[in-house]
């Protein structure tokens, strides 16, 4: 487990892996709700099934998912709220992370670098997950340098056994 746990108002709430959340009241160790968020088959993450917690802003709870999804969860009774993509897990994505809650937005990044994938940082408007802005950590094919008119090559990355082919987008 790689998970930091929140505590709010005398609600200790954690992940487990791969994804499932729990709220415990800290006063008595009672569980109050369990979220099970079901992973679909054929998830690749390069060193388990993850989950390193969860934001919380208001009565919303937020996770990563290892199928590269964003969650908000309600913090009262573990509804699920809504659910948002980032990418295709199929193509290597994985979400592991602890989102940041930055005003009303929540950011999270992606993993899979290990599986080629192009790295980005994310924010989702907490209130309804839609998806604010997207900054790439890693350059595409055409992304500019600093110098303008140059552009720094993409290169194809070699699938790992087990991996479907993996493919370069601009």
């Amino acid at each position: 487990m790689e998970t930091t746990p929140l505590v709010v108002d005398g609600i200790l709430y954690a992940t487990r892996p791969p994804n499932d959340v729990v709220a415990l009241d800290t006063q008595t160790g009672r569980r109050l709700w369990y979220y099970h968020y079901p992973v679909p088959d054929k998830v690749y993450t390069c060193c388990g099934q993850v989950n390193r917690g969860l934001a919380i802003l208001g009565d919303r709870l937020f996770m990563a998912t290892v199928d590269a999804k964003l969650i908000a969860l309600d913090a009262k009774s573990g509804r699920l709220l809504w659910k948002s993509a980032q990418a295709d897990y199929e193509a290597g994505y994985a979400g592991t992370v602890a989102p940041l809650i930055a005003k009303d937005k929540v950011i999270v990044g992606i993993a899979g670098g290990e599986y080629g994938i192009r790295g980005f940082v994310d924010a989702y408007d907490a209130a309804t997950g839609k998806r604010a802005w997207r900054f790439y950590t890693i350059p595409g094919r055409t992304t500019l340098t600093s110098v303008p008119g140059r552009a720094i090559p993409g290169r194809p990355v070699a699938a790992r056994p087990g991996l479907p082919a993996l493919t370069i987008r601009k």
